[in-house]
């Protein structure tokens, strides 16, 4: 069995628990972008912008290269694909557990349609 570091994936989570920092994930999926046209579509300040880059680099789903003043910033993928494995994990298991309450339910209605033949 896989373990994951547990602080890992609470900042990774945390991380995309806030809708602006989706959405900067999603920016960056188009390629690198500068801090300023991150900012850009989101009506806060250049100042929160940062904050929340901040959050992301913490979390390792963003790396930052810095050139001059101009701060540039990537996706990295790993921190994603560990939490995809911790979700898969726990999917198989639902899963699971939905298909035999699946069955549990088709069985519970085989036995009331088979009642109610036998009530005519």
């Amino acid at each position: 069995m896989v373990e994951y570091s547990s602080r890992i994936l609470d900042r990774v989570f945390g991380a995309l628990a806030d809708p602006t920092r989706r959405r900067i994930l999603a920016q960056l999926t188009k390629g690198e972008e500068c801090v300023t046209d991150l900012a850009k579509p989101h009506a806060m300040s250049l100042a929160a912008v940062s904050k929340h880059l901040i959050v992301l680099e913490k979390a390792g789903l963003v790396k930052r290269r810095r050139d001059g003043r101009v701060h540039s910033l990537t996706l990295e993928a790993k921190p994603m694909r560990e939490a995809q494995a911790w979700l898969d994990r726990y999917r198989k298991f639902w899963e699971g557990n939905l298909d035999q309450f699946e069955k549990y339910l088709d069985d519970l209605q085989t036995k009331e349609s088979k009642h109610d033949h036998d009530k005519k």
